[in-house]
Parts: C-alpha cells; structure tokens; sequence
C-alpha cells in the first residue's frame, strides 16, 4: 500500500543533513525541520488536513460574533425570529466545525500513522545495514526502545502537536485582527499576556528538552533490563537472583519514575502560570470593558464577543503548554531516531563494488590484524593460504583468535590491515549480498526463528521444494526426530529454538546451510553439542558435502579435523603451526598437546575412531 510512499520517503531521509555537532535552539528547530520532512511524501492528504483546519478555524470564530450579536439584538429588538436565526446560525456553525474536526482529525491521524510507517521501517532498514560492531556496543533493548516509543513520539507530533501549533498560531493572529477591529485599546488590554505565553513557552521546551531525552534514554535502560531478565530467566532462577534482580528493574523504574516527575512538574507549573495570566487579563477586559459599556462606547454584545473570544484563546492557551511539553518529547526523540538515520555502517559495498564471481575458491590472508576494541589486538600478521577444494581446520585454545578470522572472511568485520582474498579478489571490492551467498556458515552461537522447522532450514532459500528441505535435514541426521513430531516439519521450534535441545538445533543450523549448497563452507565449532555417534554420522554426510569446496572447520575435537587437508594452530592471535594432522602429532607443540590431553582425559573413543577410519581424500 505504502511502497511508492516508502521509496520517496528513503529519498528524503538521504537528502537530509546531518545536524548532529549544533546545540541548544538552532538544534531543536534543526530537529523539528528534519522531522516535517517525513510529511513532504503526502502533501495531499496534508492539504486536506489543513482545509478541514481552515474550516474549523473560521467557525470557532464565528460563534462569538454570534453570540454577542444575540446579545445585541435581545436588549434592542427581542423578537423570536431574530433569535431563532442567530441560533441557527450558532447550531448550524457548531454541527460544520464539528465536521470539520473530524476530517481534521482523521486526516491528521492517517497520515501520522503513514509516517511512523516509514520511520519503522527505514528504521528497521538500517538496522539490516549496520554491521556487528554496531550491535556489539548497542543493546537490543534501546533499538528497540527508539523503534517503538521514540517513534510513537513522533507520531504524536506529527498527528496533533504540529497541527494543533498551526491552529493555535492561525487562531491568536485572526483574533487579534478581530479585536484590534471591534476596539484597539480593549484589545490590546486583552491581547497584552501573548508575548509572556510566548517566552514562557519557549523557556519551558528548551528545558524539557533535555529531560525528556533523559526520560527516553531511561526506557531504553529500562527495556534492556527486561529484556535481559526475561531471555535469561533460567539463569536468574538457577542462581536464586530473583530478588536482586527485582531490586535492579526497580531501581531503574524509580529513576524514570523521577526524571518523569521532573518533566510533569515543569509542565504543570507552565501551564499554570499560562491560564492565571489569561484569568488576570479577563479580570482587566471585564473591568476595562465594562466602563466602556457604561459609558455607551462599547455594546454589550461586543463585550460579550471580546469575552468569548477570550475564553477561545484561553482553551488554545492552555494547550500551549501542552504542546510545548509534546514538542520537546519528539525533539528528543527524534534526536535518538537521527542518531540511528544518520549513522554509516563501516561494512559497507564499494561504490564500484563487483558481485564476487567463484572460479575455485582459493583463500588468502595476507598479514591480517584486527581488534574488537582499539589497543587490544585478537590477530596479528596473520598470514595464510587455502587452496580451492581443500579442507582446513583451525584449532586452538578459547580466545585464541579463532572465530575471528571466520568472521573476517564473512566481513562481518574489516581488518584494521592487511587483506582477504577469494580467487584473487579482496573482498573489500566485492558486494557484501554476493560474498555472504558463496560462504555457508555453521555459526558456534546458533539462532533459530521462533518458526515452523521448515522455514528454518529454508531461510536461505524460500523457495526451496518440501523435498530438498527433507534431504538436508537428512544430511544433518535430523529428519527421524522431525518426522516423529506430531506437526513434522510445521512444528514451531519456539524462541530462539526453546522447543529443540542443543544438539538439535545444532543440527538444525547444518541443515540450513546444506540446503544452500555453497561454494565455501565454514564450520564453527558445529558438532560440539552433539554426542560421539551423532558426530561421526553427521561428519559422514559432512565429508561428502565437503567434496570439490573450500571447507574450514574450527572445531575443539581434535577427532573433528583428522582428514584435513592442512591444520592451522592458532594462540594468541598468531598461527604457530601448520601442518596435515599426522605431521603435527610427530611435532613437539600446541597440537600435539591439545591431541594427548584429548585422548588421555576427554574422548579417547572418539579419537582413536577417527584415526582408525582416517583416509585421505584423492585429489
């Protein structure tokens, strides 16, 4: 419905700068500007909103004039039709600006719902586009917080605070003209407390500001806590932390509890002060106007007028405050939103970035060094070669460095120096979307939909036939268990795969990645929550997939990289030794360590299996 919409909306959002180094007003109307900008995409749907604003605002001033008139004509002509008339002149006023308050409003609404529409989703767009330090550093919570709340405060603004601000505006400069018309010193009498609401407007929303951000932040905080106690509530239970726990969400509700207060306080204290200077000017109207009335210069029903419109003013007045509070609150908002808009992932496609095209597969790192945080290196100088069709392990200790040169090779992350190629290509110059296709990874951290099986093992191919999925699950010695399940492959595996145990979804994953049938295959320590048989049956099917690719396996079982083509040993960031699995056993160092202390303590069994059903691939 909305993708024409969306499309020109993303324009937008390119084309706005980035206003993130100004400060105090010149910022919040910077925010406020870039904000309207998500209304340009439905300019008709606004020229209808303030039609039906015209419309009401032209018959709430009319009413008055009505009124006074009414007063008029019953002190000097009090005849019945007269009456009936102005009366249905009031009625008839009445039933048009309530008709045109709802178009107003409907209006107003639709629209304000289009653009949370679009934020949400050039929100959820970037999110897609950041890389995986992005989320290292940021909760999930607080992405969800600014996609959610933050949004909806925009929403909110965009659905009244905005219109309602034009009205108001529209509606003080109409009266004036009305009054300054009926009687110029009784006017400016009346009118004399409008520059006052307007400083005290503007003072209040440039100290909410910083609040209601304060305030925003809080629920991000907030939400985190929740999200972490809820996702890890085994844990908290194992441990017996219910209580402590407790007392950390309290303390942080209290603390957005208090900042909430704050904002409500300076409000209340605005919008008080606001409707006691209105009520002190009506005091001065009524006295100042009624001497003018006494004295024959001024009708009663003019002063009747000036007191209705005075009571119109008062109920836009009052909102003022309101919207000042509600317009400080998206201005915060929006800022967290921009934050996310204006941020660049530093994974990115060239702008002369070619699809990687595989010939044969080859690997090479040429004296790669990286580190998640700056000062603490996890590789140094890495340097290596795999060549097309070959099977290579990597093993070391936890921390050594491990996954990391898989996550490289994704670009998940960009070395800090050095360079990745595939067949020759740095994958600096190739498309991400056609880099992340040729490399099918078995992640050691494995994340499951909250979905049917079947859509699991099809994410990477939608549209794969309910046969191909079934031989994939039968690669990855899983199709038995599914077919046992009461729904078979439309059993929904639960969050984050509750419904399966560890084995299973680890099984599950290889499954997903078989389907794909890439041309390199990455597996991160994917059999180590399976038991011994389940490993040597998966490591079968395993070697017949691994046939005629580039393979790597980082795996702890030494049992698990016996029939490599080559064995990297990794400490430390470096690679210390290289070798088949025969050469390194003949060597003294970290292998052969990990080997012995594996076969004396840990698998004996599944290592001497290994070893006695170990045949070499021809090449």
């Amino acid at each position: 419905m909305y993708s024409s919409q969306f499309v020109r909306t993303r324009i937008i959002i390119q084309l706005m700068e980035n206003k993130k180094n100004t400060s105090g007003f010149k910022y919040n109307v910077g925010i406020f500007i870039r904000l309207q900008k998500f209304l340009l995409p439905y300019k008709k749907e606004m020229f209808k909103v303030y039609f039906f604003l015209g419309m009401s605002s032209i018959f709430v001033l009319l009413i008055p004039t009505l009124l006074g008139k009414a007063v008029d004509t019953i002190q000097e002509d009090a005849s019945i039709t007269s009456i009936l008339l102005i009366a249905l002149g009031i009625i008839l006023s009445a039933i048009v600006r309530g008709t045109a308050s709802y178009g107003q409003a409907y209006h107003s609404q639709s629209v304000s719902q289009k653009v949370a529409y679009d934020i949400r989703n050039i929100l959820y767009e970037k999110f897609q586009r950041q890389s995986f330090s992005f989320f290292d550093n940021t909760p999930t919570a607080d992405l969800m917080s600014r996609a959610t709340a933050d949004v909806e405060a925009v929403r909110m603004l965009i659905s009244f605070a905005i219109i309602r601000m034009i009205q108001v505006a529209t509606l003080l400069l109409m009266v004036t003209g009305i009054l300054l018309n009926k009687n110029w010193q009784l006017a400016l009498v009346t009118l004399a407390v409008l520059p006052f609401i307007g400083f005290r407007t503007t003072n209040t929303s440039r100290r909410l500001r910083p609040i209601w951000l304060s305030v925003q932040q809080n629920i991000a905080h907030l939400s985190t806590i929740l999200q972490e106690n809820l996702s890890g509530i085994k844990v908290v239970k194992a441990f017996g932390r219910q209580l402590e726990e407790t007392e950390k969400f309290n303390e942080q509700a209290q603390e957005l509890y208090a900042r909430n207060i704050e904002a409500n306080r300076e409000q209340a204290a605005n919008t008080s002060l606001m409707t006691f200077s209105v009520y002190i000017a009506a005091g001065i109207q009524l006295i100042y106007g009624g001497y003018l009335v006494i004295t024959d210069s001024m009708s009663p029903g003019d002063l009747t007028s000036f007191v209705f419109y005075l009571l119109t003013i008062t109920m836009y007045v009052r909102m003022v405050g309101w919207l000042g509070n509600m317009l400080s609150r998206a201005v915060a908002s929006g800022e967290r939103i921009f934050e996310i808009l204006d941020r660049d992932s530093n994974i990115k496609d060239h702008s002369e970035a070619m699809p990687l095209r595989i010939n044969l597969g080859g690997i090479k790192f040429s004296d790669v060094s990286f580190g998640y945080k700056e000062g603490y290196p996890i590789l140094n100088d890495v340097s290596f070669e795999l060549k097309p069709g070959t099977t290579t392990a990597i093993v070391g200790m936890t921390g050594s460095g491990k996954s990391t040169l898989i996550n490289l090779l994704s670009r998940f992350y960009d070395p800090t120096q050095g360079s990745i190629k595939i067949d020759g290509d740095d994958i600096k110059t190739v498309t991400l979307r056609s880099l992340r296709k040729v490399i099918g990874l078995v992640q050691q951290d494995i994340f499951l939909f909250s979905t049917t099986i079947r859509e699991n093992i099809a994410y990477g191919d939608s549209t794969a036939p309910l046969e191909t999925i079934q031989l994939a699950a039968k690669a990855a010695q899983l199709d038995d268990f599914i077919t046992g399940l009461p729904d078979g492959y439309d059993s929904i595996v639960g969050e984050r795969g509750i419904n399966l145990s560890g084995g299973q979804r680890q099984r599950l994953a290889i499954a997903r990645t078989i389907l794909l049938n890439p041309s390199i295959l990455i597996l991160d320590d994917s059999l180590s929550s399976v038991d011994t048989h389940t490993e040597y049956l998966l490591q079968r099917e395993l070697n017949l997939l691994m046939e005629s690719r580039t393979t790597i396996i980082v795996a702890q079982r030494i049992a698990s990289v016996l029939k490599a083509d080559k064995i990297l040993v990794i400490d430390k960031g470096k690679v210390i030794q290289e070798g088949t699995h025969s050469e390194l056993i003949e060597t003294s160092g970290a292998y052969k360590d990990i080997y012995e202390i594996q076969l004396t303590h840990e698998d004996k069994a599944s290592v001497i299996r290994a070893e006695k059903s170990f045949t070499r691939p021809s090449k």
